[in-house]
This record gives structure tokens, C-alpha cells and sequence, in this order.
């Protein structure tokens, strides 16, 4: 099956730059965020201190990155918005978050004009993904540090 159309470049690349710098600004938040809650965790002892503690700590830190990609998601949708891809919030969200988790579905297919956007925001997606989990994984260590730290004591 050919396809006569051509997919537009240029535009969708500088317009998905512009996206993806917003989404690294999101994220360097949340993970700020997390820093400066960490370490008031650590400051105030109960770092290590306890399952229970390290527990909400984890979870508090996951909490900071799913909200931070729900908003990224978001702001990709909008993005669709204002594009003129979708006339509709909920759908544009829905193609976003099946863009941005790499799912693609594919029940959804933009206009050439923007096409390229789905694998930008998908690459973004990604990206995103890999700083979640190292902010994850950064945080679980010290907590470990800091257990195996008390034992040694």
C-alpha cells in the first residue's frame, strides 16, 4: 500500500523540541523535588530508620514521577490541542499517553502535517522513563545505605 502524502519535518521537530524541553523542566522539578524531600527525610533521621518510613519515602518518590508524567502526557495533549489534531481534551490525552508510554496502538493516526510528533513524544516518553528510574533506584540505594549504616552501628 503506497501513501501519497508527504509528512511534514521541519515544523514538527522544532514544535516537538520546544515540547520536549518543557517535559525535561517538568521532570528536573519532580526530581528536585525528591531531592529536597530526601534529604529532610535524611536530616530529620528517619531515613533508614524503618521499613514503614523507608516505605512512604519510595512511594512518596514514585508519586513525584507519575505525577510528573501525567503532567508531561498532558502537556503533550495540549500540544494536539492547539496543533488542531484533536478537537477534544480526553482523546488528545488518550493518543498522548499512547504516544508517551510507547504503546502505540495505532487506533488513532494524526494528519501528515504533524505525524511526526507520536515518535517524538514516544523518544520523549522514554527519555522520561530513564530519569523516573534512576530517581528511583538513587533514592531506594541510599535508603539501603542508610539501613545497612544503622546496622553497622
Amino acid at each position: 500500500m503506497t501513501q501519497s502524502h508527504q509528512v511534514a519535518i521541519l515544523l514538527p521537530i522544532a514544535v516537538g523540541a520546544i515540547a520536549v524541553l518543557c517535559t525535561i523542566f517538568i521532570h528536573a522539578l519532580a526530581l528536585g523535588a525528591t531531592v529536597n524531600y530526601f534529604r529532610y527525610q535524611r536530616r530529620s533521621g528517619r531515613a533508614g530508620a524503618g521499613f514503614r518510613i523507608d516505605f512512604t519515602i519510595v512511594v512518596s518518590v514514585i508519586a513525584f514521577a507519575f505525577l510528573a508524567h501525567l503532567i508531561e502526557i498532558a502537556l503533550w495533549a495540549e500540544l494536539f490541542l492547539i496543533c488542531g489534531e484533536f478537537q477534544q481534551f480526553g482523546i488528545a490525552f488518550y493518543h498522548s499517553a499512547v504516544n508517551y508510554t510507547t504503546l502505540g496502538y495505532g487506533d488513532i493516526i494524526m494528519t501528515p502535517s504533524w505525524k511526526l510528533l507520536g515518535p517524538l513524544e514516544a523518544a520523549d516518553g522514554a527519555l522520561m522513563f530513564g530519569v523516573s528510574t534512576a530517581m528511583i533506584f538513587a533514592v531506594i540505594v541510599r535508603l539501603m545505605q542508610a539501613h545497612f549504616a544503622d546496622l553497622r552501628s
